[in-house]
């Protein structure tokens, strides 16, 4: 029974099945703390840490995350459990390590549902929330754009519309997780809370100062995470969520809280689900891009200089924002550039061609 608060259901069951005969226990991860994590088990919670073979075996993002579910072995309800296995994940939300390492860093494991927060003040950035839609395309979780601090906007609607045009269908909320009954909109527990049905996990990323634990304690409905109000001189935010933690709703569903998210990189992989690879995300975030390149005169068109190129015409036109195009090229070098230092082949052939491009600009100096 404890279980099935955390979300257990006849999926994880059957993919737990394997472990029983090892005298293993299954096990949801609420939070970690640097090597220490808790966890919510058939006896409620208990503290844990990883088994030596799983460190010495597993790659970084292969250990455990906040929302996995994993295999334990723990002979009395006070002992301190060891996790021996983790669960194949539903879906992820991850990012590559900061520096030039290419890892990969699970911040959600098994979200049903992705809420991005972006605040209407100084962290309003829609290059920023591409760079989101494209990791939650990649997620294999049902993605939500959660537009906060609507109270200090003035037009609202203006905001809503512009997300919307890079949002595609995925819906967009307005709310005002400290705004009081002046902002006029709806709570945040009639927002939010619908969307989190018992059994469900939902994870809120974003920023610093976006307001993601304040929206946590609006759905807890008391104060369990701190938080603090952004610097006046910028509007920046300022870390007051240090771990990643599970906490349970009333209506029977989850919400992970997650410390502010200063640079999301993306990541190489494919989901967890076998869902979007990052580069397929990538063109599902710019459908409008990806149909007009379709159209172009050369099917390898590069949308330099190429004859009869639509995209070009587009952006000549304005039909293509170009602030928008230079987000879309961004994003597609950094995902060739993480790609290469993967791929040995890859790797070779980005040395070739840029071996190519400056014998190019060498030549075409020597010209003039």
């Amino acid at each position: 029974m404890h279980l099935h608060l955390a979300g257990w259901n006849d999926f994880w069951a059957t993919s737990f099945s394997k472990f029983t005969a090892l005298d293993l226990r299954p096990a949801r991860v609420l939070a970690q703390h640097r090597h220490a994590y808790t966890l919510w088990t058939e006896s409620g919670e208990a503290d844990a840490e990883v088994a030596g073979a799983l460190l010495y075996r597993a790659a970084p993002d292969e250990l455990p995350a906040v929302g996995d579910w994993v295999a334990v072995r723990q002979y009395s309800a006070d002992d301190l459990a060891i996790i021996s296995e983790v669960l194949p994940r539903k879906t992820k939300f991850s990012r590559k390590v900061s520096g030039p390492a290419a890892a990969e860093q699970v911040i959600a494991a098994n979200v049903d549902v992705l809420f991005m927060v972006c605040g209407l003040d100084h962290d309003y950035n829609l290059r920023r929330l591409e760079r989101y839609l494209v990791a939650a395309d990649q997620s294999g979780a049902s993605p939500v754009v959660v537009l906060n601090k609507a109270d200090l906007c003035g037009d609202v609607g203006s905001r809503i519309e512009e997300v919307r045009q890079i949002a595609r269908d995925i819906p967009v909320l307005a709310i005002s997780a400290a705004g009081g009954d002046s902002s006029n909109l709806p709570s945040v527990a009639e927002t939010l809370l619908p969307l989190i049905p018992a059994g469900q996990t939902a994870a809120l990323v974003g920023s610093s100062g976006a307001g993601k634990s304040t929206i946590v304690n609006q759905l807890l409905g008391t104060a369990a995470q701190a938080t603090q109000p952004t610097r006046s001189t910028d509007g920046r935010g300022r870390h007051t969520t240090t771990h990643r933690e599970l906490f349970f709703l009333s209506n029977g569903g989850l919400v992970l809280d997650n410390p502010g998210i200063r640079e999301l990189q993306l990541c190489t992989q494919v989901s967890a689900s076998g869902g979007e690879s990052a580069q397929s995300a990538v063109d599902q975030a710019f459908p409008e891009i990806e149909t007009l390149a379709a159209e172009c005169l050369f099917r390898d068109c590069s949308h330099s200089a190429e004859p009869d190129c639509a995209v070009r015409q587009a952006l000549e036109s304005g039909e293509i924002d170009d602030a928008r195009w230079r987000s879309y090229q961004k994003l597609r070098r950094e995902l060739r550039h993480a790609a290469a230092q993967i791929d040995p082949n890859l790797r070779r052939t980005e040395k070739e061609r840029w071996k190519k491009l400056c014998k190019g600009v060498k030549r075409n100096q020597k010209r003039t």
